[in-house]
């Protein structure tokens, strides 16, 4: 079924297409009807809030398609993106889990579908399907290293553009373009080539930088030919200048 936002929505998680190896797009039968009956699927515009940093959690949020944004606030307003979430994962897991108000804030960066499972309902799930349980341990583990790099970006690299360059190559490696042929064809994906859809606002809040700032390094990267924009595809023209900058 096509929505107004120009999503195709699934209603049911058992059989849909949009399948994952993440989180819980890859239950056994049983969890799927089980986590059929216990969600409510919402579909979202960009720029939609979620849940607040600080507010009483009421659940999770499963993450059928769309991205989300992840930021903390500091007492004098500062904002940083603590991370970008990715169709198949939960959000809201740790507040629901320890029964803490929200830690961040969730806001969709384009159209999402988004299925929401109450606090009770979702611990009740997990207890009762091992393979659930095990899938909530594992995004926990991914959630803890995703910290870590972001610990690791922000805390060790020595410069903005450093730390721009790093973003850069993760961003590459995570949300590659198929590469086209010579005929225009599709070819096989390329970390060298992906679709940047975040303003330099947000590219500085990810990076702990200032809009001004990221502005300026896409001006010096792109007159160094370490990069090439084309619209909102961006090309990585030397990975390995980019990699030195970056630390890697």
């Amino acid at each position: 079924m096509r929505s107004p936002y120009g999503l195709e929505v699934a209603e049911c998680c058992k059989g849909c297409s949009r399948f994952s190896e993440r989180s819980f797009c890859n239950l056994p039968e049983d969890a799927l009807r089980a986590l059929d009956s216990l969600k409510f699927t919402t579909l979202y515009p960009k720029g939609a809030l979620l849940f607040v940093e600080g507010q009483t959690s009421r659940g999770v949020y499963v993450l059928c398609s769309g991205r989300v944004k992840l930021t903390a606030t500091s007492s004098d307003a500062r904002v940083i993106i603590t991370r970008i979430v990715e169709p198949g994962e939960i959000l809201g897991l740790c507040a629901a889990l320890s029964s803490e108000p929200y830690e961040v804030t969730a806001e969709t960066l384009e159209p999402c579908q988004i299925n929401f499972v109450r606090g009770e309902d979702f611990l009740r799930f997990i207890s009762q399907h091992g393979e659930a349980g095990l899938r909530v341990a594992r995004q926990l583990g991914h959630n803890y290293r995703a910290a870590l790099e972001q610990v690791r970006m922000l805390g060790l690299s020595h410069s903005a553009a450093a730390k721009f360059a790093r973003f850069l190559l993760e961003t590459g490696s995570r949300r590659p373009q198929p590469a086209a042929n010579g005929n225009g064809a599709s070819g096989h994906a390329t970390a060298d080539r992906f679709r940047l859809t975040l303003t330099h606002e947000e590219i500085g809040q990810l990076i702990g930088a200032s809009r001004e700032t990221v502005t300026r390094l896409f001006t010096e990267f792109k007159g160094e030919r370490l990069i090439e924009v084309r619209g909102t595809t961006l090309l990585l023209n030397n990975r390995a200048a980019l990699q030195a900058l970056a630390n890697y």
